[in-house]
């Protein structure tokens, strides 16, 4: 856990997948053709909880979804990759945007389509679920279930190890 802690103290941006990672991986399609997500409320806070720090927050998904968009908005995640056929190059371009090393971003992924952004990283993050090959390409795979405060784990290892996390949780904790 000592080189968890060492390669999460460098983090400034970390990027996340979405299907498999924010949620469960299941696609829910109604007859109408609109995408559907469940997001847990947990992960939501992680993420609110992370942007009272100097950590940014990225997406870089596969697929397009107002859904999405949505989430990013109300998480105040300012870079949203969409529709990215090669996250390889989208994780490329997000370093390079925000004048950061690949050392100084986490990726979190679940399929071999995150490989590429987790082989260049410096802290590359899976969840329980993942597919055997990335869970090889992973330094950290969570406890908690994709969609079920994984999202939440990571954003609140990021702040242990940087040590903001009391200053950003203080206040649920005082009287």
């Amino acid at each position: 856990m000592e080189s968890i802690i060492a390669r999460a103290k460098k983090i400034k941006v970390i990027v996340f997948d979405i299907d498999g990672v924010m949620t469960d991986g299941g696609l829910m399609i109604g007859d109408d053709g609109q995408e559907y997500k469940l997001f847990h409320a947990h992960d939501g806070l992680g993420m609110k909880m992370l942007n009272k720090t100097n950590v940014k927050m990225a997406i870089i998904t596969g697929r397009t979804s107002n859904v999405v968009k949505i989430r990013a908005e109300t998480n105040h995640i300012e870079h949203c990759y969409q529709g990215v056929e090669d996250k390889g190059v989208a994780f490329d371009d997000l370093i390079h945007q925000l004048d950061i090393s690949a050392e100084e971003a986490a990726f979190m992924g679940d399929d071999i389509v995150d490989i590429p952004p987790m082989r260049k990283c410096g802290l590359a993050i899976t969840v329980p679920t993942a597919q055997t090959p990335v869970k090889d390409y992973a330094h950290y795979v969570t406890s908690y279930q994709a969609g079920k405060g994984a999202v939440r784990e990571v954003c609140e290892l990021i702040m242990k190890a940087q040590n903001t996390y009391e200053t950003v949780t203080r206040r649920y904790f005082e009287s």
